[in-house]
């Protein structure tokens, strides 16, 4: 196979974000009555863009969160990546090793991915190829967001690899028949969640950035 483009999921592969936001939002829900418990929100919503969420929890909980309380949680949110938020270990070093063309395509919202990028001093590696699921009709695990992806950045579907972390993104990657790696390296992966990445269709299961950049170099 030949390799013409790599596609980074952003939270939970570039960045460390994932524990931190769905903290957050838990944390929120919480004072507006809505109950859950953080390892249960997670499996049920990590890799999922903000209406699939909201859709998600009326459905469970027969509430809908309005605009303007949603805007209180990402408020909080942003408060606490500007004070917690890292890059994941190592991504500086693997992309340094990429020739290849390359691109983020995530659930989060373009002003999020902005402000997180930019924290984390990834945007002006990746920019202008940062695409988010607001700019498609269908999120992850649909592959809208990665067809469109490979459309803008002008390769194949059978030419990309997808880094992803989230059993949603690793179904949308391989709905748009991409191979993609599935990435065990932050701080909120849970014990199995390797097996479950395999069973969602991933290639290659990798817990460290300097693994992805040997498998890279052999393909």
């Amino acid at each position: 196979m030949r390799i013409d483009l790599i596609i980074f999921d952003c939270d939970g592969v570039l960045i460390d974000s994932e524990i931190l936001a769905n903290r957050s939002e838990v944390e929120s829900l919480r004072s507006f009555g809505i109950e859950f418990e953080l390892s249960d929100y997670m499996n049920r919503f990590v890799g999922k863009n903000t209406k699939d969420v909201l859709d998600g929890i009326e459905s469970l909980h027969g509430v809908r969160v309005s605009e303007d309380s949603w805007k209180l949680v990402k408020e909080n949110t942003s408060k606490i990546f500007e004070s917690e938020l890292k890059p994941i270990d190592g991504v500086f070093e693997l992309l340094a090793t990429i020739d290849t063309a390359k691109c983020v395509a995530s659930s989060s919202s373009l002003e999020r991915l902005d402000l997180t990028l930019k924290l984390t001093g990834l945007l002006d590696i990746f920019s202008p190829h940062i695409f988010s699921s607001e700019q498609v009709g269908r999120g992850k695990p649909a592959p809208d967001l990665f067809l469109f992806a490979a459309e803008q950045m002008q390769v194949h579907p059978d030419r990309c690899i997808v880094i992803e972390d989230s059993l949603t993104g690793v179904r949308a990657g391989v709905a748009a028949g991409m191979k993609v790696i599935g990435f065990t390296g932050g701080s909120h992966i849970q014990l199995g969640h390797q097996e479950k990445l395999i069973d969602a269709g991933a290639v290659e299961i990798f817990s460290e950035m300097s693994q992805i950049s040997d498998w890279l170099k052999t393909h």
